[in-house]
């Protein structure tokens, strides 16, 4: 099964905070990011539309001209837990050392290992895999992403983070 992966597009927060799980807003210069998205996709033909319920996914989608994706709460970024809303330079807490010397283990703000993560979008991609479909497009987020090109062995978990996936980046995998 082939699968588009499209990252959301930038979000109306303050650069350097935290927001992973939160429902976040798009950015103001959302119509000319999307407008970049949507030109990409023309001409695609999807046998199912998925995205992470979150506004910044589902407002990416229906630009695009998928006005009712599938929404599925397994294609959430990760949850930060009590770190949510707060700058990365301003966080007090004395797990966050914790969690960057083992991000894939530790819970970030006590919520979600990378690792919990990587099993909940794992299965959503084994529950995809007995649908059928040949050809389908998933509008989700940075790590979600991350997560899936593991599971499709494009990276393991030390390479993960090495290349960007940028805000509107398309990501093409097979499964």
């Amino acid at each position: 099964m082939e699968v588009f992966l499209i990252r959301h597009t930038k979000t109306a927060v303050i650069p350097g905070t935290c927001y992973g799980n939160s429902d976040v807003d798009v950015a103001d210069s959302f119509p000319e990011e999307a407008e970049k998205v949507r030109v990409r996709l023309k001409g695609e033909r999807f046998d199912a539309v998925y995205s992470s319920p979150s506004q910044r996914c589902r407002k990416l989608a229906v630009y695009c001209g998928y006005e009712h994706p599938i929404l599925d709460d397994r294609l959430k970024e990760l949850n930060f837990g009590s770190w949510e809303g707060q700058r990365w330079d301003e966080i007090q807490d004395p797990r966050l050392q914790e969690w960057y010397d083992d991000w894939l283990s530790i819970p970030a703000g006590g919520a979600e290992s990378f690792l919990e993560q990587y099993n909940r979008v794992s299965a959503f991609l084994d529950d995809l895999k007995e649908t059928g479909y040949e050809k389908v497009c998933v509008f989700a987020h940075g790590g979600t992403i991350r997560a899936a090109l593991i599971y499709a062995g494009k990276y393991n978990f030390n390479q993960a983070f090495t290349d960007d996936v940028n805000y509107g980046a398309q990501v093409k995998m097979t499964i």
